[in-house]
């Protein structure tokens, strides 16, 4: 067994937000991999809903202060932390005054998608990735879960690709049933590319929905997972195409949390490819 360095990017994880299939399995499977001797960092956003106080959040100063840049607008980065104190995680959370305030997550009191949900997503992914930075540490594997994540990959593999800390670095993007029919701005590929990201790798953007931001996942990712059995048809179809490793998560393993030796297997052989490079 090889001792690996993993980070986590979750769209949710429990108790920070109610139980689900997502946040439970961001929950349990970053501490079964930890106990099994590997290190792990773990982020996810932290939506205006995440009781502070009740919580233990506070923010780090060291690694808040810089800006994301999006368009032509300055967005303040906010690092929080927070421990669960039973199993000695830490979890990272990305806050924003123009981003996670609300108390919603990705739907306003009306059910009605909210119509910066891509800024917030390019936010989210440029804000892990910064931290990371400031860090210094070098993750081996970057496994990203839920749609808010799906744009790390495309970052890692284009814009920086030739920073030393993902050099040699495998992603895995697992996809879930989290689908959305709204579209995103219409003007989503233009911001990414404003940040930095060059027009050949925005292909599937142009047209801006849910379909098109995995399958970009899927474009940058070492590997993927069919993570619930009602991940979209289309998806999973995508996925097979990349003649790239997939690994099926069985729900069936859930309840004694017996995914967790699966997927340290899983992530073993990724450690013995060589990462996609662009």
């Amino acid at each position: 067994m090889v001792k690996k360095k993993i980070l986590y990017v979750a769209s949710e994880i429990f108790p920070y937000l109610p139980s689900s299939y997502i946040s439970d399995l961001c929950r349990y499977l970053p501490q079964g991999i930890q106990e099994k001797e590997n290190e792990i960092r773990t982020f996810m956003p932290k939506y205006g809903c995440i009781n502070e106080r009740k919580n233990l959040l506070h923010e780090v100063i060291r690694l808040s202060g810089q800006n994301i840049i999006i368009e032509d607008s300055d967005h303040p980065l906010i690092i929080k932390v927070a421990s669960l104190q039973a199993v000695r995680m830490q979890i990272y959370f990305i806050d924003s005054e123009d981003f996670f305030k609300r108390k919603q997550i990705f739907r306003d009191e009306e059910k009605k998608f909210f119509p910066d949900n891509d800024s917030r997503a390019i936010f989210f992914a440029k804000g892990v990735i910064e931290t990371v930075c400031k860090l210094g540490w070098t993750p081996d594997i970057i496994h990203c879960h839920g749609w808010i994540t799906a744009l790390v990959p495309m970052f890692i593999k284009t814009y920086y690709k030739d920073n030393p800390y993902f050099q040699d670095t495998r992603i895995v993007y697992s996809a879930y049933n989290d689908h959305f029919e709204e579209n995103f701005d219409k003007d989503f590929s233009k911001k990414l590319n404003l940040t930095g990201i060059q027009e050949d790798f925005l292909s599937h953007l142009k047209t801006p929905n849910y379909d098109s931001l995995i399958k970009t996942a899927i474009d940058f990712s070492d590997a993927t997972v069919i993570g619930h059995p009602e991940v979209k048809d289309s998806i999973k179809e995508y996925m097979q195409k990349q003649n790239r490793p997939i690994f099926t998560h069985n729900i069936n393993d859930n309840e004694e949390k017996l995914y967790v030796d699966k997927y340290d297997q899983f992530y073993d052989q990724l450690m013995t490819t060589t990462p996609i490079n662009f």
